[in-house]
């Protein structure tokens, strides 16, 4: 059987995709605005702790060893509860599940307000990744529920946006709020995961008040408009089944679902690196806390604007593969630059093309999983790769911070990652080349 079900589909003819782009808009501006302020939330709550650490390492003793297993057992915790989470949610429902996953999470962000020393730390991280796992691949599986794969680089280019823009927001907040004085008993530390908290608890709430569980259950779809998101949904379905598909059996050993996993996992490495450790990076080189705060928003200003045009030119090009290659190349030489100068400008520039480069290919390559899994299987699946690739997560911020305390410098911490993104950059390629040209069939 031909493996051509990677590849981007045909398109609708004109008329029909006129229509059919006028009422997956509808859907977008209905189901996205909630969405992106909730994964805002998460990755607020997920790397607040890079900017608290400026200070809190000092209060309570934290070696730069300890702060890095503590930033990366989040991803270890969340790779080993993720894909049960993502089971369970296609199986009580993403409304549910997504708000008990935000309410449970901002519970414990705000208790790391009261961490004491290294075993605290590290166990309320670990705690904080069981929380949050399946987030993402929750809201992945959602989307795939309401949306055809022709849309789907755009959209999740759209949902992608709220993480850089959680630390063009964070990073200067949290730097205000660090230069505060302690207020009410509580170091600035403490206040920064209080507060940033709070809008986790109230988008959970919101989630179970108004989050549609499928384009049924909803008022605001004509009847007319429900049977063109179903037909769309339908064809995208029939397509994989005509095909090859992935099924929940496979999930854990499919050459294919360990492929992009590997692929993730040095993408995921990185990441987390630059996520937990680009504010001690930029505080390093020689700034001020407030002015590493706003430093701090120029990679990730970059990294908009690479996610609005790359993912949309990848659904307007309907091309995938070197959509995400292109992307891959820029984020290794941006940190091939970070690690090998010593000055300022050179080393800011360097993460922003890492960062610019890491975020546009996120949203072409998590359009890749459901164009060969449905249903629990695409639960699954993305929660596997998500997971696997996690693991990256764990190993990046880890590796930095036992680097950093070992040589005194971050540069040999950062060719970790590039080694990573190198076996990421062959593994898709090789990957690019047995989908179009294998003849395996799925089991």
């Amino acid at each position: 059987m031909n493996n051509d079900c990677l590849l981007p589909q045909t398109p609708p003819r004109t008329g029909e995709k006129r229509e059919s782009d006028a009422v997956f808009k509808k859907v977008a501006l209905r189901l996205l605005p909630l969405l992106v302020l909730c994964y805002f939330a998460a990755f607020l709550d997920r790397v607040n702790v890079g900017f608290a650490a400026l200070t809190m390492r000092d209060d309570i003793g934290l070696s730069a060893t300890a702060y890095g297993l503590g930033s990366g057992i989040f991803f270890l915790s969340y790779f080993i509860f993720e894909v049960p989470s993502n089971l369970l949610l296609a199986r009580f429902g993403a409304r549910r599940w997504i708000a008990r996953i935000m309410i449970t999470w901002a519970i414990i962000s705000a208790c790391t307000a009261f961490v004491q020393g290294s075993t605290s730390f590290l166990i309320l991280r670990f705690l904080l990744g069981a929380a949050e796992a399946g987030f993402y691949p929750g809201i992945l599986y959602y989307l795939s529920t309401w949306f055809p794969n022709r849309k789907r680089a755009q959209i999740i280019s759209l949902l992608l946006l709220s993480n850089p823009f959680a630390t063009i927001i964070g990073a200067p907040l949290s730097g205000l709020i660090l230069s505060m004085a302690p207020y009410a008993g509580l170091h600035s530390w403490q206040w920064l995961f209080l507060i940033e908290a709070i809008p986790s608890l109230v988008l959970g709430a919101l989630v179970l008040l108004l989050l549609p569980e499928k384009a049924a259950d909803v008022s605001w779809l004509t009847p007319h408009e429900k049977t063109v998101v179903k037909q769309a949904l339908d064809d995208d379905i029939a397509q994989r089944k005509s095909k090859t598909t992935v099924k929940v059996s496979g999930i854990f050993h499919h050459p294919w679902i360990l492929g992009l996993a590997l692929v993730f996992l040095g993408i995921a490495m990185t990441n987390a690196t630059i996520n937990f450790w680009l504010p001690q990076i930029i505080r390093n080189a020689g700034f001020s806390i407030i002015a590493t705060g706003f430093i701090s928003m120029i990679p990730y200003i970059a990294a908009v604007i690479a996610l609005l045009w790359w993912g949309r030119r990848s659904d307007r090009k309907n091309e995938r593969f070197f959509h995400m290659m292109a992307p891959l190349v820029v984020a290794i030489i941006g940190i091939s630059i970070t690690a090998i100068s010593s000055q300022q400008l050179l080393q800011i520039t360097g993460l922003t093309m890492a960062s610019a480069g890491l975020f546009a290919l996120l949203p072409v390559f998590w359009s890749l999983p459901p164009m060969f899994m449905t249903g629990a299987a695409a639960a699954g699946g993305i929660a596997v790769i998500n997971s696997i690739g996690n693991l990256g997560g764990f190993f990046g911020p880890s590796a930095m911070g036992f680097i950093k305390d070992l040589t005194g410098s971050f540069s040999a911490g950062l060719l970790v990652n590039i080694t990573m993104l190198t076996v990421s950059l062959v593994t898709l390629v090789i990957f690019a080349t047995r989908t179009k040209l294998g003849e395996k069939q799925v089991q």
